[in-house]
């Protein structure tokens, strides 16, 4: 297989990582939850990190719900993918630091994060909807952030990774059309 049948391949199998984006979905409704108590900022700041941790067994159950391969040793592409989102795990250091310094701050930071960290999806996937979204969350992010409360970013999130969803279930349908043809 070339370079172009491959990334072809890792999009279909993968349905473009449509289920990481619906499980973000779930985590972001979980920190709009955190975000609406009356605990103190620091305490919100912890349990939001606590809600990021189930995004993985969310995505593999949603996986299993859409029949959507999981995990595919067959195309080394699907390796590069792992690679994309551990990049991600890095930049969250960035987010630990913000905790105590700026801690009203700090979910502006991972939801910035969680945007940029999209960028090289757009490569893997040959997907539009990622390029663009990869670069609007992260300035819608900080807009929001700058200007509101945090549970307006949540809500802002979760309806962004709503329409991520419908975006990416177009682009799908798209590949198999075009795979039938």
């Amino acid at each position: 297989m070339n370079l172009k049948d491959l990334k072809k391949d890792c999009a279909q199998k993968q349905k473009k990582g449509i289920h990481f984006i619906i499980a973000s979905v779930v985590i972001w409704i979980m920190v709009l939850i955190v975000q609406l108590t009356d605990l103190p900022i620091l305490t919100k700041n912890l349990l939001t990190f606590c809600c990021t941790a189930p995004l993985l067994p969310i995505a593999f159950l949603i996986s299993k719900i859409l029949k959507i391969q999981f995990q595919d040793k067959s195309n080394p592409l699907n390796y590069l993918g792992i690679l994309f989102s551990a990049n991600q795990m890095i930049y969250l250091l960035i987010a630990m630091w913000i905790y105590p310094t700026l801690p009203d701050k700090m979910l502006m930071v991972i939801a910035m994060i969680f945007g940029a960290h999209l960028l090289p999806y757009s490569w893997l996937y040959n997907s539009k909807t990622y390029m663009v979204l990869s670069i609007i969350i992260p300035i819608l992010s900080l807009i929001v952030g700058l200007n509101f409360a945090n549970y307006t970013l949540a809500i802002m999130m979760i309806l962004i990774e709503i329409i991520f969803s419908v975006l990416l279930s177009f682009e799908n349908k798209r590949i198999v059309d075009d795979y039938v043809q």
